[in-house]
Formats: structure tokens, sequence, C-alpha cells
């Protein structure tokens, strides 16, 4: 599986945006996605997770609320719609996939990882 994230730029605080992540292979459809996010000098961050058939969702506690993940498997595709965004949201995103069936929180659970796209939010 290759995942490539999008939709990453500069918005203002309060504003929003909408990542994808967009996968190859046939088998995407079965497989949970996450995503992560790492702000300048801090580590990887648990973001927002689905499992593969769209009914289980997890989000980290510092984005309930403001961001909702979902996914189109028809299309290969994750989203994440982040409203309200903060200066503390700015971060480079990443999306990742395992073909386990929980909401995965954690980044070992997943084997394949997008290359990332920047979201920055200016105050």
């Amino acid at each position: 599986v290759q995942l490539q994230a999008s939709g990453g730029g500069l918005v203002q605080a309060g504003g929003s945006l909408r990542l994808s992540c967009a996968a190859s292979g046939r088998t995407f459809g079965t497989y949970t996605t996450g995503w992560f996010r790492q702000a300048p000098g801090k580590d990887r961050e648990f973001v927002a997770s689905i499992q593969w058939t769209g009914r289980r969702t997890y989000y980290a506690d510092s984005v309930k609320g403001r961001f909702t993940i979902s996914r189109d498997n028809a299309k290969n595709t994750v989203y994440l719609q982040m409203n309200s965004l903060k200066p503390e949201d700015t971060a480079v995103y990443y999306c990742a996939a395992c073909s386990g069936s929980y909401p995965y929180t954690d980044m070992d659970s997943y084997d394949y990882w997008g290359q990332g796209t920047l979201v920055t939010v200016s105050s």
C-alpha cells in the first residue's frame, strides 16, 4: 500500500482545512487508517484513526470535537476535516495504514506511511 497525503497549507486561527490520504492497492478498503502529526521539535503524535468499515473512529483529546476523520473506500481515500484550527495544530500531518481491524492509536501498529503534508496555523 502506498499513501499520498495532501491538502495542507497556511490558514488563520479559527479556519478550516481538509486533508486527504489517497492510497494505492485494491485492499485499502480493508485497512485501518490513522492520522498523526509532528510539530517542530516534538515527537510524532496520534491525531485520529478510523476502522476499515468507517464505523469506528478514535480521536486524540486535543482535537476531539474539532476534527473529523472519514473515508471513501470506493475512492481509496481517507479524509481529515479540521475545523476551528489553532496555532498549536501547526505540524506535518502524516497518514498511516495497517491491516488490523481496530482504530489503533499507537504508531507501532501501522505498517504503511505517507510522506506528510504541512499545516501551518497563524495566530
